[in-house]
């Protein structure tokens, strides 16, 4: 999974994490297919020796991530049937903006046996990956918005037996704003939006004073590192509703951000990115 969700949106990322967003962009609109020259070309543009790529991509082998095959007689690497789906269900994260409504809770409760310790780990892995904060050992909480991808994701990885999921409202004891501090690091996550703020800002304004003239090259390479950067947030980011969170949030103005640069770059980065994937 860590492959997939780069591990610290504020700093640069590893190259096994660009090449995770450039499959993620690109690769499914061409059979989900790359070859290994094609891609080495891409990640060249994004400062990423040859090298580099090549031990990347053994270890996305490794995790499963990626599979070696051959196409017309070239080698090449395709996302495998795991990562297609992780794929999707973050394209709702990260490219659907809702407003998160106060409808309660879902409440992921599990039991995991000791004999099978190592699916425990998995499960945890997963309700974070899903959002998912702690209130007590074995049992977690989300806001209710998160249940039908619970629900699905755990079905098609084979966790469902050790969880029951309910829906449910809290209603004593304590003011569900103090709760949610304790349930998920709020804080921390406050930080690491201030720095993505920091550091993705004058992106944005250097992209607003050449949006007529930006280069579909120099719009490849920012774009994938704000995507590679910003990926991350809808996983650590649980979605709560405004009122429970703290008044000096930053989410909101990290959000826009990101939307913003989405709506700068997009087309040049794709129209790059588009005519290498044509030519190899």
């Amino acid at each position: 999974m860590s492959d997939l969700v780069d591990d610290d949106p504020t700093q640069a990322a590893p190259p096994r994490s660009l090449i995770v967003t450039v499959y993620g962009l690109y690769a499914r609109e061409v059979g989900g297919w790359i070859g290994v020259g094609t891609l080495i070309r891409l990640l060249s543009e994004l400062g990423v020796d040859a090298q580099a790529v090549r031990s990347s991509i053994s270890r996305l082998k490794r995790r499963e991530i990626l599979l070696s095959e051959r196409r017309d007689g070239r080698a090449g690497y395709a996302l495998s049937p795991y990562a297609r789906s992780v794929l999707e269900t973050g394209d709702r994260r990260i490219f659907e903006r809702h407003a998160a409504p106060a409808d309660g809770w879902v409440i992921a409760a599990f039991s995991v046996p000791e004999s099978e310790r190592q699916h425990r780990h998995q499960l945890r892995s997963r309700l974070t990956w899903l959002g998912f904060g702690t209130v007590a050992s074995g049992v977690w909480i989300a806001p209710a918005h998160a249940l039908d991808d619970t629900r699905d994701h755990l079905l098609r990885h084979g966790l469902d037996q050790y969880v029951n999921l309910f829906r449910g409202d809290y209603v004593a004891f304590g003011d569900p704003a103090d709760q949610v501090s304790r349930w998920w690091d709020l804080a921390a996550l406050q930080g690491l939006y201030d720095e993505f703020v920091a550091r993705f800002t004058p992106m944005a304004t250097r992209a607003a004073e050449t949006e007529k003239n930006t280069a579909s090259r120099d719009a490849f390479v920012d774009y994938v590192h704000v995507l590679t950067a910003w990926r991350r947030f809808p996983y650590l980011d649980p979605g709560l509703p405004a009122a429970l969170l703290p008044a000096t949030w930053s989410g909101t103005t990290a959000a826009d951000l990101f939307f913003e640069l989405r709506r700068t770059l997009e087309e040049p980065a794709h129209e790059f990115a588009r005519g290498l994937l044509a030519d190899s």
